[in-house]
């Protein structure tokens, strides 16, 4: 459990300078593109995330876990849409963000969503001011608390493509899953793989690299 804490910021900050942005997926017919920011900051030595419970207001995915996000308007770049839709849904000043770097692109198809995760850093813990129209709550999550014992899981669910893997991060507040758990397990994933042997942190019990 100890080589599972002690996650700073710096060594987030190695992981995506010691890789280059995954190439962006071409835009599919009928899929619209969307971004999202992984909020991170710093405190007492390990990195937190920044997650939101979706409004029972919303049209979709109505009190689900997620990142702050939504819809890239005509012309702009996942990044500007992340920022300002962070702005937007829990008042988090662009000015304070400092970007790291993007994840791979995920696809939502069932909501026809090309997904891409933006990832920023902050200097402290952010001070949210919450749109309730589109957001319930905001809370965060060290990352040592995401690759604790019996936190993920993964269930095997059967579509019309076949059988896949559907990920779960069992949290206090609910259950994190299906596309906002791949992101997570994604960072998860670089940070393990770009750490220092002496911050060398192994992922999830169980995940599979995406």
């Amino acid at each position: 459990m100890a080589r599972r804490q002690g996650i700073g910021i710096d060594t987030i900050r190695r992981a995506f300078r010691q890789r280059e942005d995954p190439p962006r997926v071409p835009q599919r017919p009928g899929i619209r593109a969307a971004a999202v920011l992984l909020t991170l900051f710093e405190e007492a030595g390990e990195t937190r995330v920044v997650l939101i419970e979706r409004s029972s207001a919303v049209r979709t995915h109505r009190g689900e876990i997620a990142f702050p996000g939504g819809v890239c308007d005509a012309g702009e770049a996942p990044r500007q849409a992340a920022l300002r839709e962070s702005w937007e849904e829990i008042g988090l000043p662009s000015t304070g963000v400092d970007l790291l770097g993007e994840l791979g692109g995920h696809t939502a198809e069932l909501t026809r969503f090309q997904i891409t995760p933006v990832v920023g850093a902050l200097a402290a813990r952010p001070v949210p001011r919450v749109n309730h129209s589109e957001v319930e709550d905001v809370f965060d999550v060290a990352l040592a608390g995401l690759m604790a014992d019996g936190v993920y899981r993964e269930e095997w669910w059967t579509g019309p493509r076949g059988g896949f893997a559907v990920p779960f991060f069992d949290l206090s507040r609910g259950s994190v899953w299906g596309v906002t758990a791949s992101m997570l397990l994604e960072l998860l994933v670089l940070v393990t793989a770009s750490a220092r042997p002496r911050d060398q942190v192994p992922p999830p019990a169980g995940a599979v690299a995406p």
